[in-house]
């Protein structure tokens, strides 16, 4: 069994704790927490399982790393502190571990990532023996190894789409989606995640692997963004009101350029609710999916609606992405220490966890 830790609990760590105790190769040695609150309570319940794990919460980080656990699984968010993440990812694989995360843009695409970045954690890992996969949680596996081998059946390839289409009501960061992305502002407002170079600093280093695994040079990344404002006044289920005129809905690409052409497009479709943008591409049930659409001779569209707790659809975008991360573990455990990204470590089936429920 492989030791392992979750790094945070929010709504990637609850699906973390909830993989580590699932697969049947890893063993859930630690939870680490920031929120005082938290310290503490059973990983069970931080997890929303419906039982006790018999692993109590802690912000003692020096203390868990002076186990030397063989993996990590990094939830903390990276998003507005990514000098902190990749800090605490280093002290990580110093301490001999393996470390599974989303929460470094650039290393999603280790390659090619800045060397700011690429050089601490190489520099970590030849000082600590561990290693580092970083995959997106939106999901990665949607924006990379799916589109790629769904490419493969196509004869002739014009076009690789990977679609994220989702009512945004669901997703459990209000402030998120309030402010980050701007749902409910007013059309004035500037939102971080839509700024300009902002998307491709999230989503470029998924384009620029895909455009590896395919063979291609890109001539640039160019980005697209429509909003639109609500018509109506609404009201949602689990964030409330939002007024007439504010933002409703958020549609942008990042699209590879190959030959003057956009060949390899990653584009995100968010509502805040399902009558704002109606003209605009909708998941089957209007809830949420992510689509890979492979635009070529044949045209081959795959979409994939996962759901987690409570049926909620963002809450199994995520459990997926933490999915792909936890069962690379053990693979990452007997391959050599290093980093790596979605191209070197393979998605695998679910070996040993077909009808098992753990006790």
């Amino acid at each position: 069994m492989i030791p392992t830790v979750v790094w945070g609990t929010g709504n990637v760590g609850r699906a973390a704790i909830r993989a580590v105790a699932a697969h049947p190769a890893l063993t859930l040695a630690a939870v680490l927490v920031h929120d005082p609150a938290k310290v503490g309570r059973d990983a069970g319940e931080l997890g929303g399982l419906e039982r006790t794990l018999g692993v109590a919460a802690t912000d003692d980080i020096a203390t868990v790393l002076a186990t030397r656990p063989r993996a990590v699984v990094y939830a903390a968010s990276g998003d507005i502190r990514p000098d902190d993440a990749l800090t605490d990812i280093g002290r990580a694989i110093r301490a001999g571990a393996v470390v599974v995360t989303p929460s470094l843009y650039p290393l999603y695409d280790q390659r090619n990532a800045p060397p700011e970045l690429r050089d601490p954690v190489l520099a970590a890992v030849a000082e600590g023996g561990g290693s580092l996969f970083v995959s997106g949680v939106d999901p990665g596996w949607g924006n990379d190894v799916l589109p790629l081998l769904v490419s493969g059946l196509g004869t002739e390839v014009d076009v690789i789409r990977c679609q994220e289409i989702f009512d945004y009501s669901t997703y459990e960061q209000e402030e998120s989606v309030r402010h980050l992305i701007g749902m409910g502002h007013p059309m004035d407002y500037q939102p971080l995640m839509l700024a300009e170079s902002v998307p491709t600093m999230v989503w470029g280093g998924q384009i620029r692997l895909m455009a590896r695994a395919l063979g291609v040079e890109l001539d640039e990344i160019r980005e697209t963004l429509d909003r639109r404002a609500l018509e109506t006044a609404v009201t949602t289920r689990t964030m409330g009101a939002f007024a007439a005129g504010t933002q409703g809905a958020v549609r942008f690409e990042v699209q590879g350029v190959v030959d003057g052409e956009p060949r390899i497009v990653i584009e995100h479709i968010t509502r805040i609710h399902p009558s704002c943008a109606p003209d605009w591409p909708s998941p089957p049930d209007g809830v949420g999916a992510h689509r890979v659409v492979i635009e070529g001779r044949p045209r081959i569209e795959v979409t994939v609606e996962a759901s987690d707790e409570s049926e909620n659809r963002s809450a199994g975008g995520n459990a997926t992405a933490v999915g792909r991360l936890v069962s690379a573990i053990d693979w990452l455990v007997d391959a050599k220490p290093g980093l790596y990204d979605a191209l070197d470590v393979p998605l695998r089936p679910a070996v040993g966890r077909l009808g098992r429920r753990p006790a």
